[in-house]
């Protein structure tokens, strides 16, 4: 299994906190609130399996989610899912378990690109941030938000600012005292100076909302 892009050691992620805590005074707030950093990533398992739980965690509540998948990985010889065997499952088989029609269509078309190589779901380690993302947008159902929690809790890529995540926009509301939730293009504008460390500026901003939540961690 490839390790993190970027290894969350206590020595990395101090350099990070240090500079974050530098370059902006009002994230410096948020980090003091917060406390030490903990950020993690979720190496356990394949690329492939990893994509496939998020389009099953798609718009579910969590535990919702947890038994469905449960079902689904139960269908799968070694308890795994895997593109070829993904895609010898009927359509009855895939819906007996909890999936909606769109999401069985989904995992297929995930299947579909992985199996025939159309998407090197094994090796996206290897690509730098961007062509990544566009890998996997290019799969039915995945998104741009979903594409970058891969990037930051699969892989651990330190400068990935998800500006349509709502916490975030949330989070920078509070923090710079906004009258309503910033646009997508202010997320970024305000968070520039976060790179390239922007992956951890998110765990915090995610944190100072809920600090005892595991944000988007497992999903």
């Amino acid at each position: 299994m490839p390790q993190a892009m970027y290894p969350s050691s206590p020595l990395s992620l101090r350099h990070a906190v240090t500079y974050l805590k530098r370059a902006d005074h009002k994230l410096a707030a948020v980090i003091e609130q917060v406390g030490p950093c903990r950020f993690t990533t979720k190496g356990d398992g394949t690329h492939f399996e990893a994509v496939a739980r998020a389009i099953v965690y798609q718009q579910l509540s969590g535990k919702a989610a947890a038994t469905i998948y449960g079902r689904f990985v139960a269908l799968f010889d070694a308890g795994t899912p895997v593109p070829g065997q993904l895609l010898s499952l009927s359509d009855e088989e895939l819906r007996g378990v909890g999936l909606s029609r769109q999401k069985s269509g989904y995992l297929r078309d995930l299947a579909t690109r992985s199996h025939g190589g159309e998407v090197s779901i094994e090796t996206l380690h290897e690509l730098p941030d961007g062509e990544i993302v566009t890998a996997l947008t290019s799969v039915k159902g995945v998104g741009l938000w979903t594409a970058q929690m891969f990037l930051i809790f699969r892989l651990g890529r330190p400068d990935v600012l998800p500006e349509l995540d709502l916490g975030v926009q949330k989070a920078i509301q509070r923090a710079y005292r906004l009258r309503a939730h910033p646009t997508p293009k202010r997320v970024l504008a305000i968070g520039a100076k976060w790179a390239p460390y922007r992956s951890i500026a998110s765990w915090y901003l995610w944190r100072s909302l809920d600090p005892v939540a595991e944000y988007r961690q497992g999903k």
